[in-house]
């Protein structure tokens, strides 16, 4: 029983990083110039740099890319 739901939580863990690693190669393309106005014009190795962790928080990135958001979302802690 439990090696069904290991082998389930590993399949649920690669399709994750798969859909995450095709967002990322399109979010880097296209993507990251609308969101940040800043990587306009940013070369290769800081896009290559930026992959891993589109790919890892791809739903958030997705998210903020729909909604359009431009602003950068603005620190709230106790030191600002």
């Amino acid at each position: 029983m439990y090696e069904h739901f290991a082998i389930a939580f590993v399949y649920t863990f690669y399709f994750y990083f798969a859909i995450g690693f095709l967002f990322a190669v399109v979010f880097v393309a296209k993507g990251v110039q609308r969101l940040d106005p800043n990587a306009n014009g940013s070369g290769i190795r800081f896009r290559l740099l930026i992959l891993p962790g589109s790919a890892a928080f791809w739903p958030l990135f997705l998210r903020r890319w729909i909604r359009k958001d431009r602003d950068v979302p603005e620190e709230r802690n106790s030191h600002r």
